[in-house]
């Protein structure tokens, strides 16, 4: 691209209309439209603009099946700017996501599987001897520029018989590296009660909105005392879409309570991205446009708190100085069909679409 670049008549999603300059690969000038000079400009007249989506739950490991894909068709061919991979590869294959994030356009963070397989196997906890706290700690060392906590798969299918066990271990473990963990629910054991107990500030609970018998919710939809606690002391709430973990039902007694989401994500792979339920990022946020989430909330669950929640603010905000990692996107009128994880269907009116991203100053139409 050339030196400088002007994307003309954005909107934010606070409705204003402005000019973006873009020098050198930073954000140099946000005015009101029409203010800003330069040659090479693209109209952005009926889009919005946002600081860069952030998808906290991606699975970007294509050697792993069935969860896996490749970095930039879940990451800027979606307009998304950053991606966290959760959790697809433990001490094992962790340089090699590194590897391959060096050559993506998207940019990459993980969490590390505290089991050094990572998801070579979907039962990777399953054997504490898989659980070597020692290589996941230098892996952690090694991989510092793009580790950013630990994964914790803590459902009965990828524990079997080891329990609760290996979440102490990331326990232990997190408090040794001052790293949080992501911990995935699911069906039991173990009780999401005790999952609950082990957790703290900082940590994520991905797939809160799950429809799963073991899930943050009674049966009348209100939410566990347990979980009540946690988000008080600063537990994070993802939601982690994926093929099995989205229940409209649950999402919106969650809302009803007042229980709503840190960050919104996909949990995507190659599978899910193609054949749904989760398709893409803009689908996810869509569903929560249909759930009466405003616009703004829905797109600060995809940056300003994901950014937080990375400790790197400026991913959050367009700022003159910071590195220009923007999402262009359009919210359309338009019935269409949305399909929870439990193939329950419901008709939004309204819908989001990428429509383009800048990535560290460099433009890709979506």
């Amino acid at each position: 691209m050339t030196d400088r670049l002007v994307l003309r008549n954005a909107k934010l999603v606070n409705e204003q209309s402005v000019d973006i300059v873009i020098e050198n690969d930073k954000i140099v000038e946000v005015t009101e439209s029409g203010g800003a000079a330069g040659v090479d400009s693209y109209d952005c007249s009926g889009l919005y603009v946002s600081s860069g989506w952030i998808d906290m739950h991606v699975h970007a490991f294509p050697a792993f099946d069935p969860y896996g894909d490749e970095i930039d068709e879940i990451g800027v061919k979606q307009g998304v700017t950053t991606i966290v991979d959760a959790g697809s590869c433990g001490a094992d294959r962790i340089t090699d996501l590194r590897a391959s994030g060096v050559k993506a356009k998207t940019n990459l963070f993980a969490m590390l599987n505290i089991s050094h397989i990572g998801l070579l196997q979907v039962d990777e906890l399953s054997r504490l001897e898989w659980i070597d706290l020692e290589k996941a700690a230098q892996a952690v060392l090694d991989n510092q520029d793009i580790i950013v906590g630990l994964k914790a798969r803590i459902s009965k299918s990828v524990v079997k018989d080891t329990g609760i066990e290996p979440l102490r271990l990331a326990r232990i473990l997190a408090e040794k590296l001052l790293l949080p963990i992501m911990v995935h629910i699911g069906s039991g054991p173990p009780r999401i009660q005790d999952v609950l107990a082990l957790l703290t500030e900082g940590d994520i609970i991905t797939h809160y909105l799950n429809g799963k018998p073991n899930n943050l919710f009674d049966e009348e939809g209100q939410p566990l005392q347990e979980l009540v606690d946690a988000v008080e002391r600063g537990v994070h709430l993802d939601v982690g879409h994926g093929t099995a973990s989205f229940s409209f039902k649950v999402a919106e007694a969650a809302k009803r309570a007042g229980i709503r989401p840190n960050t919104i994500s996909t949990d995507i792979y190659r599978g899910n991205r193609l054949n749904g339920p989760v398709y893409s990022l803009s689908s996810v946020l869509t569903k929560f446009l249909y759930l009466g989430y405003s616009l703004k909330e829905v797109i600060d669950g995809v940056t300003i708190h994901a950014a937080q929640w990375l400790n790197k603010p400026d991913l959050g905000r367009i700022q003159p100085g910071d590195a220009a990692n923007l999402t262009l996107f359009a919210v359309n009128q338009g019935a269409v069909t949305l399909t929870d994880s439990e193939g329950e269907q419901r008709i939004a009116n309204t819908y989001i679409e990428a429509k383009g991203a800048i990535v560290n100053g460099t433009f890709i139409k979506c």
